[in-house]
């Protein structure tokens, strides 16, 4: 054979290995794929691990005094290792699985021992390495449940595996619970994945209190769930979300809620709602809105303060008096045929009448507002405007009435304010907007513009949020933005402000608003709202409002009210007015900037007895209109020689806040803290003011400050 022919047979040889062998992989590899892949499918998705999110805690909501609104709370999700390391022997677990399910069955209450077994043992015998024992365990549970049988041995030995969730929660329930806001993880897109939607504050900051998930390592097991791989037990730790301080003040959030929820009850009203901001700052310090619900009750269901604009009706009137002062067309001593309260006001069209409530004839521009006349502003403006209509729209647009707010909360309503260049521009319109109509404001827009009135013309944005802080520290703070420097001159500023006081005093409002501790500023409004699809039609629906502020010589804080389809009485004084009021009072009784009692001198014997307690203000009333003096000698009904009738304090009533004034520091805590509140004191020697007068009902657990000189 020759060496040629031999190293062809040795090529020949090679290849033809080199052949069989990759017919062989092509073979294996066809098996793998078709024949056995189902089976490697399913070890593969058995034994497939994947980093997940763990859901880092979202950060508090505070109230404006410290009080917590809204918190994280961590809550547990139960499982057992059936496989554990303690366990792994049957004997084992078979002399404590007994133990282990009457110790569930007791605490949870929810199966009984049996049921709890029958799982357990079942779970065994399948070798479920995450068997759920229980969802929506606190932590106190959780660290009873770590002592109970096999799980006592320990995280690994006994199996329980237990997965930290964050449940949100509000302390105060449904206390502001709308402007707060929630996070609805129901929600879906529109290729049906899972969005979660928020709202209120929850969703206006949610860059800032949603903090940095986490991952866990996670194992995909039997039946397509996933295990934590480090007994749940996360690789890199979530990153807690940062703190919001809001402006709401608890107890007046309280005392809103509670004044509008009893008026919305008395005139079975369609909705209603309430806002109370502070004048300087723009600081929200309360917000109430509430919906009749099917059963007649009344729940936070929209926010209808921020997000409903409305035809306002004659607290537009503002705007409409400031217009026509600002531009010269009247003064507060010009006046007007108001035709006995029953006028045409358009030459030759006898089809369109304007009504009041009061039969007037000829009235001053005063008088008109103070009586809300809707004849007067009509023909007011009619006879001002008619042949220039945007010589008014413009103004109304310099007070930046047509803009949104630019709110930091979500979902605020769009206002309304027509032009001649609108569409729906008619003859009517002019004289209409006069009047609060054909133009639409939500609530917080209106209050804005008074409160921009009570603000000495500067208009400002207000705001639910002053800080957000990481770990106690301060790393941004929002002040008011401001829309408007100065919304008119100061003689109309001051024309506005002593019209608006005429209302209360000598007005619409005199009858509920008016009183003799403070002086109020503001404007009523009564508007007939559309029906739905019905329109004005022959069944009538109102809305009644009051906006205004007080005290009117220096404004503090500025509110307004809007109570939707009252049934039976509808005029605003008789349903907002009411409301108002209430919170006004309270707000007046605990603040003690605005609050300033005259102080009395006393004849005989003046010193005050520091650990007794009453209302002392009450009894000294009775007195002086007696013309005796009242003193403080002993509990005896003599007369001392001065005419003066010596009188000492009685207790005072369980539930109510306790007078502690002319009491040292000690005597003050102690009888204030066993009441139930929080006190914080200022000054030292004893006291002389506290913010929260004596006999005042306010929740268990609310802060008061007192001073001390």
């Amino acid at each position: 054979m020759s060496i040629r022919t031999n190293i062809l047979m040795r090529v020949y040889l090679a290849f033809g290995l080199i052949l069989l062998f990759a017919g062989a992989v092509v073979v294996q590899l066809c098996r793998v794929q078709f024949v056995q892949g189902s089976k490697w499918k399913a070890m593969s998705k058995a034994m497939s691990t994947e980093y997940m999110n763990v859901e880092a805690a979202r950060g508090n909501i505070f109230a404006n005094d410290g009080s917590l609104l809204a918190t994280s709370v961590p809550e547990y999700e139960l499982h057992m290792d059936m496989e554990a390391g303690g366990i792994e022997k049957d004997d084992v677990f078979n002399e404590k699985v007994d133990s282990l399910a009457a110790a569930l069955s007791h605490f949870f209450g929810d199966r009984s021992t049996r049921e709890y077994l029958h799982m357990l043992r079942g779970a065994r015998k399948d070798g479920d390495r995450y068997q759920l024992i229980r969802r929506r365990v606190t932590y106190q549970e959780l660290k009873a449940v770590r002592k109970f049988p096999i799980f006592n041995m320990g995280k690994y030995k006994g199996g329980l595996i237990a997965v930290e969730q964050n449940k949100r929660i509000l302390p105060f329930r449904d206390l502001a619970a709308r402007t707060i806001g929630y996070k609805n993880y129901n929600s879906v897109d529109a290729n049906g994945n899972p969005k979660p939607v928020a709202v209120g504050l929850e969703g206006a900051y949610a860059n800032y209190i949603n903090g940095e998930n986490g991952k866990r390592l996670m194992q995909r097991i039997a039946g397509g769930s996933w295990m934590p791989v480090n007994n749940g037990e996360e690789e890199i730790a979530p990153k807690q979300g940062a703190d919001i301080i809001s402006t709401i003040d608890v107890n007046l959030q309280d005392v809103a809620q509670a004044a509008l929820k009893k008026e919305m009850m008395v005139s079975q009203a369609d909705y209603g709602c309430v806002a109370l901001m502070e004048v300087s700052t723009g600081e929200i310090r309360a917000i109430a809105n509430f919906t009749r619900t099917k059963d007649g009750d009344y729940a936070e269901r929209l926010n209808y303060a921020l997000g409903y604009a409305t035809e306002p009706g004659s607290t537009f009137k503002l705007a409409t008096y400031m217009t026509l002062f600002e531009q010269h067309k009247i003064d507060t001593s010009s006046t007007i045929d108001c035709e006995g309260g029953r006028s045409h006001v358009l030459p030759g069209n006898s089809k369109y009448t304007v009504t009041d409530v009061e039969d007037n004839h000829i009235i001053s521009a005063r008088r008109a507002f103070e009586e809300s006349s809707n004849v007067a502003a009509a023909k007011f403006v009619y006879n001002a405007f008619h042949d220039d209509p945007s010589d008014f729209t413009d103004a109304l647009y310099s007070y930046h009435l047509n803009d949104k707010l630019d709110l930091d909360i979500p979902g605020e309503g769009s206002p309304l304010i027509k032009t001649p260049k609108s569409k729906s521009w008619s003859k009517l319109t002019l004289p209409q907007m006069a009047y609060g109509y054909e133009e639409k404001l939500t609530p917080l827009q209106m209050l804005t513009f008074y409160n921009a009135v009570a603000n000495d013309g500067r208009m400002i944005a207000p705001i639910f949020v002053k800080e957000i802080r990481r770990l106690n520290n301060t790393v941004e703070r929002f002040n008011a933005r401001v829309i408007n420097p100065k919304i008119c001159s100061d003689r109309t500023l001051k024309l506005m402000r002593s019209l608006l006081e005429g209302v209360v005093q000598d007005g619409t409002g005199k009858n509920v608003i008016k009183n003799d501790l403070y002086t109020v500023a503001g404007k009523t409004g009564t508007a007939q709202i559309a029906n739905g699809s019905g329109g004005y039609g022959s069944v009538k629906k109102h809305q009644a409002s009051f906006c205004g502020y007080f005290p009117a010589d220096h404004p503090k804080y500025s509110m307004i009210v809007v109570v939707s389809n009252p049934q039976g009485e509808y005029l605003a004084a008789k349903i907002a007015g009411p409301v108002f009021r209430a919170i006004a009072d309270r707000v007046y009784s605990s603040d003690l900037e605005m609050n300033q009692s005259v102080p009395l001198h006393y004849v005989g014997n003046t010193g005050l007895p520091k650990t007794k307690l009453g209302n002392r203000k009450a009894v000294q009333e009775v007195f002086s209109k007696l013309n005796i003096k009242p003193l403080y000698a002993s509990n005896t009904a003599s007369v001392d020689t001065s005419g003066g009738l010596a009188f000492e304090d009685v207790k005072y009533q369980k539930g109510t806040v306790p007078d502690v004034t002319g009491m040292g520091l000690s005597d003050a805590l102690y009888i204030l803290g066993n009441a139930g509140y929080k006190v914080v004191a200022r000054g030292s020697g004893t006291v002389i003011k506290q913010s929260v007068t004596g006999g005042s009902t306010i929740p268990k657990g609310a802060k008061l400050t007192i001073e001390l000189q």
